[in-house]
Parts: C-alpha cells; sequence; structure tokens
C-alpha cells in the first residue's frame, strides 16, 4: 500500500477510533526505539511472517530520519543461506536485552512464541503486540493494539497505518532538507512502483 492509499484509507476511517488508536500505537513504537536506541525485533509467528511491515518501517525510517525505526525481522523459518536481513531466526528473541524493542504481529498466540516472548520481557525487552485481542500475548506486552476477528479492518491494513504513523510522527527530520529536496522525495514517493517482496 502506497502513500496515497495510506491517505485514503485515513480519510475513509475518519471519525473512528482506528486512526487515533493506530497513531497512539505508532508513538509509544517511536517512542521506544528512539529512547532506547536499542534497535527493534519484529517477529510474528511460523504461520504469520510480518515481512511486509518490516518493508515499510525501512521505508519509514529513512524518510523520517529515524534509523531506529528500521526493524530486525526475525523468521521462523530462516535458512543460514537466505539473504542477512533474512537470516535471523527466532533464537534472536533469546538473545534481547533491556534497551531493545520486540514488536510483535500475531492473528494467534502459538505456544512457543508465547515463551519466548516471555523470556524477552523478563530480560527488560520492551514488548508490544499488534494482533489477537486479549490473550497472553497481551498481558505480557507493554503496549497492545488488539485487531479482533470482525473488525473493520485486517490486520495488514493496520500494520499499514502503524508504519506510516510512526515515520510522519517523527518529528522534524535529523538534517534540515530544502523544499525542493522534500518535493522530490515526494513525487519519487508517488511514482515509485510498488516494492518486491522481501
Amino acid at each position: 500500500m502506497d502513500a496515497v492509499r495510506v491517505a485514503l484509507l485515513r480519510e475513509v476511517l475518519a471519525g473512528t477510533e482506528w486512526l487515533g488508536a493506530t497513531r497512539r500505537f505508532a508513538g509509544v513504537l517511536r517512542g521506544s526505539v528512539t529512547a532506547h536506541g536499542g534497535g527493534l525485533l519484529l517477529a510474528g509467528t511460523e504461520d504469520y511472517e510480518p515481512w511486509h511491515l518490516a518493508a515499510h518501517l525501512v521505508d519509514e525510517a529513512a524518510w523520517s530520519g529515524t534509523p531506529e525505526l528500521a526493524p530486525t525481522l526475525v523468521r521462523h523459518h530462516a535458512r543460514p543461506g537466505d539473504p542477512a536481513h533474512l537470516a535471523v531466526g527466532p533464537g534472536r528473541i533469546a538473545e534481547a536485552r533491556r534497551g531493545e524493542t520486540l514488536l510483535v504481529v500475531a492473528p494467534e498466540e502459538p505456544a512457543e512464541l508465547l515463551e519466548r516472548v516471555h523470556s524477552a520481557r523478563r530480560a527488560g525487552v520492551t514488548v508490544l503486540a499488534l494482533g489477537a485481542n486479549g490473550g497472553e500475548l497481551a498481558a505480557m506486552a507493554h503496549e497492545t493494539l488488539a485487531v479482533p476477528d470482525g473488525a473493520e479492518l485486517d490486520l495488514d491494513s493496520v500494520q499499514h497505518l502503524v508504519s506510516a504513523a510512526a515515520g510522519e510522527n517523527a518529528g522534524p527530520p535529523r538534517a534540515r532538507r530544502g523544499f525542493r529536496d522534500r518535493l522530490s522525495r515526494l513525487a519519487e514517493t508517488l511514482t515509485a512502483p510498488p516494492a518486491a517482496p522481501w
């Protein structure tokens, strides 16, 4: 989903709780990674890997001048021969320490994932959860954005809103950019072809 579609989605959702909820969650995410500077881990389940959210957060990190938003995608089926950005396995969650942030995107709550998240939280990792309504994951997380079954939005749409809000609310860029630079970046964003899947 590109910037124009996100803007249209926001227009459609005006007056609903979703805009405020996604912006609040994005603010917590951004605040956690910039305050601690320890890195962002992004994990899903064996059946649901949030690679699309990872790609959007990388883009938002670059566009907003907030490199801390660029996540390390933790994959359940990572293989040593995979490219470096796809080769991080679930053992990385066990290695996480205080100052790091773990964003879990999970439509369901498998026991193995819950154990890893619980261990990370005990190690001092800030845990954020996006997905299932309530449950153990929500109880472990410092912040949660629930996307219950039957909601107006699906989990993928909510991820787009969160990633866009995380980048836009980052405040002024660290290096001042001129009007032409900002205009050029906007034109490139709007005319760029969709990103290839990771």
